[in-house]
């Protein structure tokens, strides 16, 4: 079958495709002669990033169709391919890969783009790409198929993201990259940045990595590359690269990625590991053999469900997140042009911090003595004085955001004129049932009053005051300036003027905030301690520490749980634990071993002597133990039961709109994987829901591939 045959039929598969166009045009270069420009363009503005989907690689097929002829008469003596404003290209579009449902046409998508790719690579002259804004996935690697490379040092974003979503670089990524770069550079951008959240290039980076030749300032980059080109084609500048290391080096980078995978995924994503099986092979250049992998690893990744899971996650933080299920009409939202914060530690401060720099709005901090109030805006200050240095703010707006902040001792001084008041104190009910009282006392009448707290009843906190109506949930996630979920918890009571100016101000933070129903824990601490707290009752009842670690590495989480603990604090997370079984005793059990390591003092379960965690000693003395000892499949098989029986639970009481919610939560709230899709997809492919609730979390083709 022809490219163009390959390209038809899927193109029928996916009717809505936003179709790219490759625009083809002439220049005179200096000195050099006529030269063919590839521009693809999407007709959309920059908000619209161009994708290439069957139509799309069929219209580059027809540019290239006309510059070959072009190239074979004599009549060009290059070709360039570059983007519209701001967007070089940023890959397949993963809306038509959602759509495929046989395995012949996932593999069609990838011979199909490597088709056409390929034909840039074989001109009859040299062909250069000029990366003038955000390139990722099949973007860059368009790019590699070309001789030569330039790029803009105004790129805010380059990438081959394509294992961060389950599946490999298929286009030519995996195979002409560490040909290009060397395996362990490779290895860094295809595994390394993907696994860490999609870490994103800057254009200074691709041009140290020698992914680009040249880089050139944003404001008049295509004009000085269309210079450089002429150079390169006068033979006035010869671009030599380093030589590629195919010795022990290349080896010693796959096993490097392959040790990288384990400590992210633990073996339980197939993703790293095909593409680091395709670097492998790429050590002896044979370039088709590497492009044959790649499809089948794309057609195999494409049909299972880690893709599936992987797509729905990115589509959940891409477009779930900014219009969260539930949200009242943004119309109704009050403007807030200053922010109160009662409590000056470091949670307070975070926030404080955070409010400043996205508000841009005069900030307060109120707490019981000077010191503590001279302390938080000292840490906010230190904060714009490391911004300033990192170059991230400049000197006048460091000194514009210090002037906005301030502390002071009288709530009714700082909160006067205040629209709205977030408190972070002590987790204790009649704690902050007093400060709202005070607060109410002194802010203006439509002033929202708002609770960082991570369990207790809001409506129980609103329930003394005489305008309960105004008080709302504003949960943060630690450490605030890195975690982007908010949850955000309505009252009883709760209008829908002070939730939409609660959206509003989530959105200005730029955070992913979902609506969530005033229940204990709201969500992620709810799930969180019914998972950790049956791995706690596993150990309490006799296996070992190691034993229950271990058994949750599948699931491929940022930390083991007893590191999380660490993290979060034992004494936090006993607390949590034993608000939640006071609401739900029958599930929800409260560790005489967690309670005995806090008392002690103890800060975790393990010391670093060796650089490595191991059980302290003293914790282990502390710990008494039963006689049963499960395997890690048991284990595992029992905290999966617990977790998908609590999140049908709440789902059934309406905690949160859809399991899309509770999988937006887990992913932005606790850092769970990508891959996996959050939970419930996980929970829906191991058969557990099904096992424990009757039934699946997500509908057919929801995460999964359509029937």
């Amino acid at each position: 079958m022809s490219t163009a045959e390959l390209l038809k039929g899927a193109a029928e598969l996916f009717p809505d495709e936003v179709v790219t166009q490759a625009h083809v045009r002439h220049l005179d270069l200096p000195g050099a002669g006529r030269f063919a420009l590839i521009t693809l363009d999407n007709g959309l503005d920059h908000t619209k990033p161009t994708t290439f989907g069957p139509q799309s690689l069929a219209n580059l097929d027809a540019a290239i169709d006309q510059v070959e002829a072009e190239a074979s008469e004599g009549a060009i003596v290059g070709v360039g391919v570059t983007g519209k404003p701001f967007i070089f290209a940023v890959g397949a579009d993963l809306k038509g890969v959602e759509l495929l449902k046989r395995h012949e046409h996932a593999l069609a998508i990838g011979r199909g783009g490597h088709e056409v790719f390929k034909r840039l690579a074989a001109l009859a002259v040299p062909t250069f790409a000029y990366y003038n804004g955000a390139a990722m996935g099949g973007g860059v690697e368009v790019g590699l198929h070309c001789r030569y490379r330039t790029v803009s040092a105004a790129v805010p974003a380059f990438s081959l993201p394509e294992v961060f979503l389950g599946l490999v670089p298929g286009w030519g990524g995996c195979t002409l990259l560490p040909n290009l770069i060397g395996a362990d550079r490779a290895v860094s951008v295809v595994i390394e940045n993907s696994l860490n959240q999609n870490k994103q290039l800057k254009g200074a980076q691709v041009h140290e990595l020698g992914i680009a030749d040249a880089i050139f300032e944003g404001a008049d980059f295509l004009e000085q590359s269309l210079l450089w080109t002429a150079s390169v084609l006068k033979g006035e500048l010869e671009i030599v690269r380093p030589a590629v290391d195919r010795g022990e080096a290349w080896d010693q980078a796959v096993a490097r990625g392959r040790a990288f995978a384990d400590s992210k995924v633990h073996g339980a994503a197939p993703a790293a590991y095909r593409a680091l099986d395709i670097i492998a092979a790429a050590k002896d250049g044979d370039l088709q053999a590497g492009f044959d992998a790649e499809d089948r690893a794309l057609a195999d990744l494409i049909m299972g469900g880690e893709l599936r899971a992987g797509i729905y996650a990115f589509n959940l933080v891409q477009r779930r997140a900014k219009r969260p299920a539930g949200a009242p009409d943004k119309s109704l939202a009050r403007p807030v042009t200053k922010v109160g914060v009662v409590g000056a530690g470091l949670m307070a401060s975070q926030l404080a911090l955070l409010f400043l720099r996205r508000l841009e709005v005069p900030v307060v901090l109120t707490d019981i003595d000077q010191e503590r109030v001279d302390k938080g805006v000292g840490y906010v200050h230190g904060e714009i004085d490391k911004l300033l240095l990192k170059s991230r703010i400049n000197q006048d707006k460091a000194n514009r955001l210090k002037g906005l902040v301030s502390g002071v001792l009288d709530k009714a001084e700082g909160f006067a004129d205040a629209d709205f008041v977030i408190e972070a104190v002590f987790e204790e009910m009649g704690v902050k049932q007093q400060v709202f009282a005070e607060v109410e006392a002194v802010a203006p009448a439509h002033a929202i009053l708002a609770t960082n707290t991570s369990s207790l009843s809001v409506s129980e906190m609103a329930s003394k005051l005489k305008h309960p109506e105004r008080v709302v949930g504003f949960h943060f996630f630690n450490p605030v300036a890195i975690l982007p979920l908010l949850e955000i918890v309505r009252g009883e009571l709760t209008d829908d003027a002070s939730l939409a100016t609660a959206f509003a101000v989530a959105k200005k933070l730029r955070k992913s905030a979902v609506l969530v129903k005033d229940a204990p824990a709201f969500v992620v601490n709810r799930i969180l301690t019914r998972f950790m707290g049956e791995i706690q009752n596993v150990i309490d009842e006799g296996t070992p520490v190691e034993v229950a670690e271990r058994a949750v590495e599948p699931l491929g989480l940022p930390m083991s749980p007893l590191v999380l603990l660490e993290l979060v604090g034992p004494a936090i997370g006993l607390h949590v634990s034993e608000t939640l079984h006071r609401a739900f005793p029958d599930r929800f059990t409260v560790s005489e071993n967690l309670a005995a390591v806090v008392k002690a003092g103890k800060r975790g379960f393990y010391v670093y002597d060796s650089g490595a965690p191991e059980l302290d000693p003293e914790v282990a003395a502390l710990l008494k133990q039963g006689g049963t000892v499960l395997t890690e499949e048991q284990t595992r098989e029992r905290v999966l039961a617990a977790v998908a029986q609590e999140i049908g639970l709440m789902l059934a009481e309406g905690v949160v709109a859809e399991a899309q919610d509770i999988d937006l939560c887990l992913i932005t709230g606790a850092g769970w994987p990508f891959h996996l899709g959050g939970i419930t997809p996980y929970l829906d492919r191991e058969g557990v829901s099904e096992r424990v609730n009757g039934k699946p979390f997500l509908a057919p083709g929801v995460a999964s591939v359509p029937a």
